[in-house]
């Protein structure tokens, strides 16, 4: 009797060990819905931050016209200004006196050896190439001395168009090399906008493109259209350039922080996946394809995004059947099961 009830135990135990390794050997199953990858075209809209800067047509720069000593400055930075008005007043420097002097001395030198040649000529005493060579020789002298004494002449700094000064380069007592800035006029009203843009996505939108931006602080939206890109990544923003026309009546001065959006088209044959598909596992987005009920991990590289579907620029196939719902529970290798 006690070897029966012995037997019996084991073969009752070894029953319930059977049930539990099946258990632990049984594959879980997950749950999910499908998407498919195809080719398609990806409806993105974007947001930008700019700003409202100074057309570079309506900025004016004053130069000095020739070594001069800065005596005033009579329009500070933000000074409105008017056609014609004085914004600073230089005077000569020395060595731009001294070189007045000597330029007088040698024209008025240059114009005596060349009366001096024309008497000559006309006793024969020399041929026609001396004549000429005076001649050219006190036209070049003469030229030099006027445009010295022209430069010299107009060392009253005025605003070339009505606006507001915006930079004043030198201070009272400088000494400036001819050509050197001495102060930027920006005309009132002759503004564009300045906006930040994703290299990758610069490369998509080109003039004419139409986009929609107000100010940052709230305003009236502005319709627009792009003057220019420029591919050149800024050092600091690592972006690059979007500008567009603001026209006059806009009531928009420069540093206004501005806010746009524009609408991007990609390519029609962009193979796409719907949005839901797309995981992330520390910054690298994958998904799940399903091959023969079995879910498999697949790491891609993400292009535009749209409202429900983004671009897949590599990772996919088309036709590749995507997990759309149930990912998170899904671990790679996975068997599934469609809802």
């Amino acid at each position: 009797m006690i070897r029966n009830a012995a037997i019996a135990s084991v073969l009752l135990l070894s029953g319930c060990s059977g049930s539990s390794n099946d258990e632990q050997l049984a594959a879980p199953v997950a749950r999910v819905a499908l998407g498919q990858a195809e080719k398609g075209a990806i409806a993105q809209t974007v947001t930008l931050y700019g700003v409202v800067e100074i057309n570079p047509a309506g900025r004016r720069v004053l130069v000095a016209p020739a070594e001069a000593v800065v005596m005033s400055i009579d329009a500070p930075v933000g000074t409105r200004v008017r056609r014609g008005e004085v914004v600073a007043r230089l005077t000569q420097s020395p060595a731009t006196r001294l070189d007045l002097t000597k330029a007088t001395s040698d024209a008025r030198a240059a114009d005596e050896a060349y009366s001096r040649a024309r008497r000559l000529r006309a006793d024969g005493l020399v041929g026609n190439s001396e004549l000429e060579t005076a001649h050219a020789a006190a036209l070049s002298a003469d030229a030099t001395r006027d445009s010295l004494i022209g430069r010299s002449e107009s060392l009253n700094m005025r605003a070339p168009a009505s606006g507001y000064v915006e930079t004043i380069a030198s201070s009272p007592g400088n000494v400036l090399a001819a050509g050197s800035a001495v102060a930027t006029i920006a005309q009132v009203g002759d503004v564009r906008a300045h906006f930040g843009i994703d290299a990758a996505l610069a490369r998509r939108v080109g003039p004419g493109a139409s986009l929609m931006f107000a100010p940052a602080a709230g305003g009236a939206p502005i319709s627009s259209r792009i003057q220019s890109v420029s591919p050149i990544v800024d050092a600091q923003t690592k972006l690059a350039s979007v500008f567009a026309s603001i026209a006059p009546n806009a009531g928009l001065n420069a540093g206004v922080p501005l806010t746009a959006s524009l609408a991007l088209n990609s390519a029609t044959d962009t193979l796409t996946i719907p949005y839901s598909a797309l995981l992330d596992d520390g910054g690298q987005p994958f998904v799940f394809v399903v091959v023969d009920d079995v879910a498999h991990r697949r790491d891609v590289v993400i292009g535009a995004a749209g409202r429900d579907r983004v671009a897949i620029d590599k990772g996919l196939n088309p036709g590749d059947q995507v997990v759309t719902q149930g990912g998170t529970a899904v671990d790679d290798g996975m068997k599934v099961r469609v809802k």
